[in-house]
């Protein structure tokens, strides 16, 4: 999904109209990906080059599978021998790193590795990066604790929105995922820009109901969004 410049002046917009009604920051970051995944492809590549070549075993893998590599000549007398045993592992440990890397492969197409993610290892890993966002561009400090954090990542298919303790405490979870709801549902349907108006809209009226302007309003964050 492509977040255009036209996506990003709308969602400008929508946030300075939010702010104009209260001493409350709303701050948008939009990421591509949250983490590379690399464990989780190394740990699904692994457990198959583990798994999977023991299937060959009960289809009787073993030195004659490997005829087709030396000609086709096969010594009878010495079959079970060493020679033969240490081309059956050689052949094995083949199939497996064969397996490791095409599992490995696979699990990195995003689609497949977003399938191949369990849905709590994305969850934590977008809430920490939210978090970490929301710590680093410095949404804990307005004056009056009162900053929102709206966070999406499009290919984990997640959306995390953190509010400041001033805010927490007075507006309830309910009201929090109906605005992460209308934010999804946008986001799901291809239209990121209208899901950030909403969400921004329903962030700006419970601002603006409990923490309206105050005569000197600063703007303590910046409105436009942040593209990772």
């Amino acid at each position: 999904m492509h977040v255009s410049k036209d996506d990003q002046e709308r969602i400008a917009r929508a946030i300075a109209a939010a702010e104009a009604t209260t001493s409350g920051e709303i701050f948008c970051v939009v990421s591509r990906r949250v983490s590379s995944y690399i464990d989780v492809s190394l740990g699904w590549a692994g457990a198959a080059a583990l798994i999977l070549p023991m299937g060959l075993i009960p289809l009787g893998f073993g030195p004659a599978w490997l005829s087709p590599f030396d000609g086709g000549w096969e010594a009878a007398h010495a079959a079970g021998g060493p020679r033969d045993i240490a081309y059956t592992l050689g052949a094995y440990a083949m199939v497996q790193a064969l397996v490791f890397v095409l599992v490995f492969l696979l699990t990195r197409i995003p689609t497949i590795r977003r399938w191949a993610t369990p849905r709590g290892v994305r969850r934590d890993r977008v809430r920490r990066a939210a978090l970490q966002q929301f710590l680093a561009h410095g949404v804990h400090v307005t004056r009056e604790r009162t900053g929102v954090l709206i966070f999406a990542a499009l290919d984990e298919h997640q959306v995390e929105l953190i509010a400041d303790e001033a805010i927490h405490a007075v507006v309830g979870d309910d009201h929090w995922a109906d605005t992460v709801a209308a934010l999804l549902g946008e986001i799901g349907a291809g239209r990121p820009a209208a899901g950030f108006e909403a969400a921004i809209a329903l962030c700006g009226q419970v601002l603006a109901q409990h923490f309206p302007p105050r005569e000197d309003n600063p703007n303590e964050l910046p409105d436009h969004l942040i593209l990772l």
